[in-house]
């Protein structure tokens, strides 16, 4: 049986990332460990790591993105949290067998070998919910 492991991170959508930085970067004074573009995604991430855990800032680098549409709808503010698990295809197998719904069936790759899945916001009482595996 997969096991959540921790908070690996909270992403918070912005549609202006010198703004968003201005507060999270130089008011609270969290340190920005990198900016990165991220064209299947079409967004632009900036990471701000804390101790176990990081702030994700998500802005779109296309009006036609998810995340554009998700701005779009609900404006800027917080995206989604995300959860550290052992076995992530185990960890959606499970969810399967208990009725949630699920945005991927099947486990993602991102560009730096994270594993990742979202869970739809209808079925944790209304947050985005992504799982990783690293």
């Amino acid at each position: 049986m997969s096991h959540i492991k921790r908070i690996n991170h909270v992403a918070v959508v912005v549609d202006d990332m010198e703004k968003a930085l201005s507060f999270w970067r130089d008011a609270l004074g969290m340190e920005l460990h990198e900016l990165r573009d991220v064209p299947v995604e079409k967004s632009q991430i900036a990471f701000l790591p804390l101790e176990g855990s990081e702030v994700e800032l998500v802005m779109p680098t296309s009006d036609d993105s998810g995340i554009a549409r998700y701005l779009a709808k609900r404006g800027p503010g917080m995206h989604h949290i995300c959860l550290e698990v052992d076995d992530i295809a185990g960890m959606l197998a499970q969810l399967r067998t208990k009725g949630v719904r699920l945005i991927n069936e099947e486990p993602r790759t991102s560009a730096d070998g994270k594993k990742y899945a979202f869970i739809h916001p209808e079925s944790t009482a209304g947050v985005l919910v992504e799982l990783y595996e690293l």
